[in-house]
């Protein structure tokens, strides 16, 4: 007998009327037709293929034994389903050894959180097989909604609603935008995760999307009990801007928005007071500042609440060298300013807040070390700035990125020093540098040296050298984790002053740090300081 062919054929969100021309041909000429169903026997699945479905064809229904009740299964919920896909796929391969055409049917997609995969990876290695792709659930949510899903540049995010509450808020947060499939039960934590995240206004639920019973809304208003499975959380894109709600309220059309112009006007308020080298000063109802720490450099050392707070802002603010590393994102307004100008740069972001935009202050490394945390705080906390919302979003900090690519120089015992004398006497450097190397801890040195400032590391070093040998390690991390980094381990006798510069960080060991060297051909060198420190 010849070998039969499976198909797997994507059903589409709903609507008979979606169906693919190429499913429509499948469905009509398969000679078995398998649909999955939940014991009480009604497909889906079926219901939407129907009309396709002619005399003559055998029908096997492959019906859950569980879906969301408890089992006593000895293998738990999980042994239990994988037995029934065992029989189900040895149901479907004794037709297709008869050498006939079977054709599994799968609501929406069969490649996409669907049934049929389970069937596809137990038989498409065995017999001739095709997959039929079919309109996603997700793309069905995103056309009733009427708005895109992504535009440009932006990236989507398809989640499940079962994973863990913590997992969806981080995933959240950074997601330009984001679809949340398996709503039913999980519903709670989802719109838990949407509002940790700070995502539950521009969230929107689609329920049953092109199907008998469809709903469409705003997430925040639809009363959980009311959820079923076959609905969806959507975040669409950030490019159109706020959507306005007039035709998606959950059962009404009784959406309010804000007044005609209102936020064209608040944006060229804003410009015209950046290029004239001002703040905005009307002000409207409180926005919210974040200060948010990019870490020392590139994507990867992103948390993903610092990428979630820079796709929420409206306003960027900050040094133009760190704007410049934030992506440019279509409607978001950048306000770079030089380097030394940070309580002029606070004052003009609260002020943007208390026009109610949402502002973000960039920061390198983390805003709270030696950065802008401590110049929007001090403003924040004088008239008329007190009502003004300020949280601040941590990042890796640029001694701890340093440290990682050296090995383990901070495991004991550190005090972080900024070398610049901009802000503070050099007695009191020099005095915190005596007090740290006399107590032996590592020292973290931020700010060691700049164009206008070529002799602090010199005199930085000769003081240190007072109470260290001249073969401690110290380690030069310059530009970590950007295009010319370069990390080096010298001894502190031997430190050149002409070597560094403001993009290098310095991490001078304690007595008990230790350098060795690793690999076949001991060129792999390593710095680390032992958590244990000596008695005595």
């Amino acid at each position: 007998m010849p070998t039969g062919r499976l198909y797997g054929v994507g059903l589409g969100p709903g609507d008979p009327s979606l169906l693919t021309v190429r499913a429509v041909e499948v469905i009509a000429s398969a000679e078995v037709v398998a649909y999955h169903s939940a014991r009480h026997g009604r497909s889906i699945a079926r219901s939407i293929a129907e009309r396709h479905l002619r005399p003559g064809q055998i029908e096997e229904p492959l019906v859950y034994p569980v879906t969301t009740e408890t089992t006593d299964h000895p293998g738990g919920y999980r042994g239990a389903l994988e037995e029934f896909y065992e029989e189900a796929a040895a149901r479907l391969a004794a037709h297709l050894d008869a050498g006939r055409v079977v054709a599994v049917l799968a609501e929406g997609d069969p490649f996409f959180y669907s049934s049929y995969q389970h069937m596809h990876k137990r038989l498409a290695h065995r017999y001739p097989t095709e997959v039929v792709p079919g309109v996603t659930s997700f793309s069905a949510a995103s056309a009733r909604l009427g708005r895109p899903l992504v535009e440009g540049e932006e990236t989507l995010t398809i989640l499940p609603g079962t994973l863990p509450e913590e997992e969806l808020t981080a995933r959240l947060a950074q997601a330009d935008s984001a679809v949340v499939m398996k709503l039913g039960r999980t519903f709670p934590v989802v719109r838990s995760a949407l509002e940790r995240s700070g995502r539950l206004a521009e969230a929107r639920y689609v329920e049953r999307a092109t199907m008998s019973g469809e709903r469409t809304g705003r997430l925040a208003d639809v009363a959980p009990e009311s959820v079923p499975y076959f609905s969806v959380a959507v975040l669409p894109s950030r490019v159109a801007g706020v959507p306005s709600d007039a035709r998606t309220d959950v059962g009404a059309d009784a959406g309010t928005s804000a007044p005609a112009g209102t936020e064209d006007a608040a944006a060229a308020q804003g410009e015209a007071a950046t290029s004239r080298g001002d703040a905005p000063t009307a002000p409207t109802a409180p926005g919210e500042v974040v200060v948010v720490g990019l870490g020392p450099a590139g994507p990867l050392w992103l948390t993903p609440e610092a990428r979630g707070a820079l796709a929420a802002a409206e306003d960027l603010v900050g040094y133009t060298t760190y704007v410049d590393r934030v992506p440019v994102r279509p409607g978001q307004r950048r306000h770079g300013s030089d380097n030394k100008v940070e309580s002029e740069r606070a004052e003009f972001a609260l002020d943007l807040a208390r026009q109610g935009h949402r502002v973000a202050v960039v920061s390198s490394g983390d805003p709270g070390v030696f950065a802008m945390a401590s110049a929007v705080l001090e403003v924040a906390a004088e008239d008329p700035y007190r009502e003004v919302p300020v949280r601040v979003v941590p990042g890796m900090t640029a001694a701890h990125a340093a440290a990682a690519r050296a090995g383990a120089p901070l495991g004991h015992d550190y005090a972080v020093v900024s070398l610049s004398d901009r802000l503070k006497p050099w007695e009191v450097i020099a005095g915190r540098l005596r007090a740290a190397v006399a107590a032996d801890l590592v020292l973290a040195l931020y700010n060691p040296g700049s164009r206008s400032r070529l002799w602090q590391v010199g005199a930085a070093r000769d003081l240190l050298l007072e109470h260290r040998a001249p073969g401690t390690p110290v380690v030069m991390a310059r530009d970590v984790g950007g295009p010319e980094e370069s990390v080096r381990v010298v001894r502190l006798g031997e430190l050149d002053p002409a070597e560094v510069d403001m993009r290098t960080l310095l991490i001078v060991g304690s007595t008990q740090t230790r350098v060795a060297r690793r690999g076949e051909d001991g060129a792999e060198r390593i710095v680390w300081t032992p958590r244990r420190y000596p008695e005595g």
